[in-house]
C-alpha cells in the first residue's frame, strides 16, 4: 500500500521559513525521482520542486528559485522541502508524491493528505 505522508506545515510570518518532510512508502523509493506540488485556495495544483534518484539534481518552479531546497534522504524513504523568504503568496496546502519516468513531472498513483502552509504578510 502506498503512502505519502507530509508534515512541517504551519502558520508563519511573511520573511519566515518551514521545513516539510514526506515520509514515503509502498513503492522502492530509489527508484523514483520525488516532487512537491501546492494548491492554493481555488487553484489548479502546481509544480513546486523535483529531485533526482540520487539527491544531485534538483529542480524548481521560478516562483520558488532560490528561496526552496529540496533535499530527499534515501535511508529514510522521506523527502524534504526547506522554505525560506516565506511570502503570502506560498499559502497553499503542500503535496509530495513520486515522479513517473526520467523526465517530466507527472506524478504516481494517489496524492497524500498534504500539509498546510500558511504566510501572513
Amino acid at each position: 500500500q502506498v503512502q505519502l505522508v507530509e508534515s512541517g506545515g504551519g502558520l508563519v510570518q511573511a520573511g519566515g521559513s518551514l521545513r516539510l518532510s514526506c515520509a514515503a512508502s509502498g513503492r522502492t523509493f530509489t527508484d523514483y525521482r520525488m516532487g512537491w506540488f501546492r494548491q492554493a485556495p481555488g487553484k489548479e495544483r502546481e509544480f513546486v520542486a523535483r529531485i533526482g534518484r540520487g539527491g544531485g539534481w534538483t529542480n524548481y518552479a521560478d516562483s520558488v528559485k532560490d528561496r526552496f531546497t529540496i533535499s530527499r534522504d534515501n535511508a529514510k524513504n522521506t523527502v524534504y522541502l526547506q522554505m525560506n523568504s516565506l511570502k503570502p503568496e506560498d499559502t497553499a496546502i503542500y503535496y509530495c508524491n513520486f515522479l513517473r519516468g526520467n523526465t517530466g513531472y507527472t506524478p504516481v498513483g494517489a496524492w497524500g493528505q498534504g500539509t498546510q502552509v500558511t504566510v501572513s504578510s
